[in-house]
């Protein structure tokens, strides 16, 4: 055991179950250990390096804010802040942007959002959120309520009230508990990302984004895996040709530094008011600097290479030797696979290849411009551990 491992053992809280491999650098999609082992990153720190290890681009425009403001509060305003919202903006539709440092943030701001609108509009007692089972939406006590699993619920009782989750797909159960509850929002992921790479049908989205309009309640999506090109569109709402009321996201947007966003749509962007809401960091100029240089560089160009990427992975793996199914969209894909997903991850490390997991499922998240070489090279590496 190497001396890092060691003391991240003894100081550091035990709540991750690491990999007995220990980082030290890396190069786009190529990661390298203490032991000069290379690997290929097919997680991207969970859907988090959009263009990969040490980008020039991105490190270039972090450093170039870093040497001349690295914090100021939010007192203050500072370009990079701004010019990200009217960046998002333009890019979607949305009429106001919330910055926050995490994708549980960004949630918890949407959800205050919506029981505000509801409060303001309804009544105070128009505060209960519908959620989907097998949802994920954070670790913070509210958003631990807000996801639909109730394994992850047990030992922090009591948590967030007002939470109702209800299956996936099920229409007629999701107009049933509108009809019977005062709600203030539905709130989704259009593809559960922890939950095990599941897409939502076309029509279920669609019949959310139906019942919200009709009811005047909140449509929120969750997009903080999903988000920033990871699907092969901007955001994942956009293939399936709805507008959402608020739009949560995180992780690729930042590229490797902490950044969140709560994007605001016509209805609610006047919801929140002074002091109504508040981040020491949010919208920190270097972080919002490194996510200007990743959002103007998810263009057409990018979104179709996504696409024709995906297209080979769904491809590769659909007749493959110890797979059962393959499921996702973009660069967000789970493989259901004869063995357990953990020892194909396993069995995957010692092959030089870095993947993940998700339920019963290996989840491939690599970085959105992965050269095509070296994709290739992972994909039959990884096919070589599900079929032996």
């Amino acid at each position: 055991m190497s001396f890092i491992t060691e003391t991240d053992k003894q100081f550091v809280a035990n709540t991750y179950a690491r990999f007995p491999v220990e980082l030290v650098s890396g190069k786009g999609s190529i990661v390298v250990d203490s032991d000069g082992k290379e690997y290929i990153d097919m997680g991207s720190g969970i859907a988090v390096t959009s263009f990969g290890l040490a980008d020039d681009e991105w490190a270039n425009a972090v450093t170039a804010q870093l040497t001349r403001l690295q914090h100021t509060s939010n007192l203050y305003y500072t370009e990079p802040c701004a010019n990200l919202a009217k960046m998002l903006c333009d890019r979607t539709g949305f009429k106001k942007v919330f910055f926050s440092n995490s994708g549980a943030e960004a949630n918890e701001c949407a959800i205050k959002v919506a029981r505000k609108y509801a409060a303001e509009k309804k009544g105070v007692d128009y505060y209960t959120i519908i959620t989907l089972e097998n949802s994920f939406h954070g670790r913070t006590l509210t958003t631990l309520a807000a996801t639909g699993q109730e394994h992850y619920h047990e030992l922090f009782q009591p948590l967030t009230p007002g939470f109702i989750h209800t299956p996936a797909g099920d229409i007629e159960n999701l107009k049933k508990l509108v009809s019977e509850n005062k709600i203030a929002a539905i709130m989704i992921e259009c593809i559960q990302g922890e939950g095990g790479v599941n897409p939502q049908t076309p029509e279920f989205v669609k019949a959310v984004a139906d019942i919200c309009e009709k009811e005047d309640i909140i449509f929120i999506v969750d997009e903080v895996q999903t988000g920033n090109g990871r699907t092969g569109e901007l955001y994942a709402y956009m293939n399936y040709g709805v507008m959402p009321d608020v739009v949560s996201t995180a992780k690729g947007i930042g590229g490797g530094l902490p950044l969140g966003a709560c994007m605001l749509g016509e209805k609610v962007q006047n919801v929140l008011g002074f002091g109504d809401h508040g981040s020491t960091f949010g919208g920190n100029p270097v972080c919002c600097a490194g996510a200007v240089n990743i959002i103007s560089r998810i263009d057409d160009n990018l979104l179709s290479d996504v696409k024709k990427k995906s297209e080979f992975i769904f491809n590769s793996f659909k007749k493959a030797k110890g797979v059962k199914s393959i499921t996702g969209m973009g660069l967000m894909i789970g493989i259901e696979t004869e063995k357990s997903a953990s020892d194909i991850v396993k069995a995957c490390i010692s092959k030089g290849v870095l993947c993940l997991t998700a339920k019963n499922k290996v989840r491939l998240l690599p970085a959105l411009n992965i050269p095509f070489d070296v994709l290739e090279r992972a994909i039959e590496i990884i096919k070589e551990a599900c079929a032996d």
